[in-house]
C-alpha cells in the first residue's frame, strides 16, 4: 500500500507539472481557429493577462497597400524596433464590410486560417520580423485593412493592431 501510494503521488505530481508547462507555453504552435470568433476579438486567451496599450507597441506592422483588386497580392511585414516577438495574429478585412476577406500564402513558420482570413505564427521561436503575402478575392475590389496581435511572451501582448501603409515614394501627406 505504501509503494502505491507512492507511486500515486509521483504520478500526480508528474500530471501537474504537465499542465503547468501547458499553461505556461499554450499554443506554441500559433493561435486556434476558434480566435476568429472569441468575444474579445484578436485577442489570444492567455489567463488573466490583458493587452498593452498601443501607445507603448514596440513593434512596426505595415502593408504594402490598402487598395485591392481582383487577385492583388499585398505585402504586410511586421519588424520588432528594438524587440523580439513570439507569437502573432493577423487578418485581412473588408474595409467598406468588415467582412474576413481573401487568403494569405502559407509560409515556412506560419499557418493559415482560412476560415477567417488569418495567419499566424507556427512556432514561439523569437522573431526580429516576418513578412506574410495577402492575396484579394478573384471577384472583387476595394479596400482593405490588416489587423491583430503580437505577442512578445505569454503575459505581454498587444491586440487590435493596425497595420499602416506608408505613403507612395515622392508623396506626403
Amino acid at each position: 500500500m505504501h509503494r502505491t501510494n507512492r507511486s500515486f503521488s509521483a504520478l500526480t505530481l508528474v500530471c501537474c507539472a504537465l499542465l503547468v508547462i501547458g499553461k505556461v507555453d499554450a499554443f506554441p504552435d500559433g493561435a486556434p481557429a476558434d480566435t476568429c470568433v472569441k468575444s474579445r476579438t484578436n485577442e489570444p486567451n492567455h489567463g488573466a493577462a490583458r493587452s498593452q496599450s498601443l501607445a507603448n507597441l514596440p513593434y512596426q506592422v505595415t502593408a504594402s497597400s490598402n487598395v485591392y483588386g481582383p487577385g492583388t497580392q499585398i505585402q504586410v511585414s511586421i519588424h520588432g524596433q528594438q524587440d523580439v516577438f513570439r507569437g502573432f495574429f493577423l487578418q485581412a478585412r473588408d474595409a467598406q464590410t468588415n467582412e474576413w476577406i481573401g487568403s494569405w500564402y502559407e509560409t515556412p513558420n506560419t499557418k493559415t486560417i482560412p476560415e477567417c482570413s488569418s495567419v499566424t505564427h507556427a512556432d514561439n521561436r523569437d522573431k526580429e520580423q516576418a513578412t506574410f503575402v495577402w492575396q484579394a478575392p478573384k471577384d472583387r475590389q476595394g479596400q482593405v485593412y490588416f489587423t491583430g496581435t503580437i505577442v512578445k511572451n505569454y503575459g505581454t501582448y498587444w491586440s487590435s493592431i493596425i497595420a499602416a501603409v506608408p505613403a507612395p515614394f515622392g508623396r506626403h501627406q
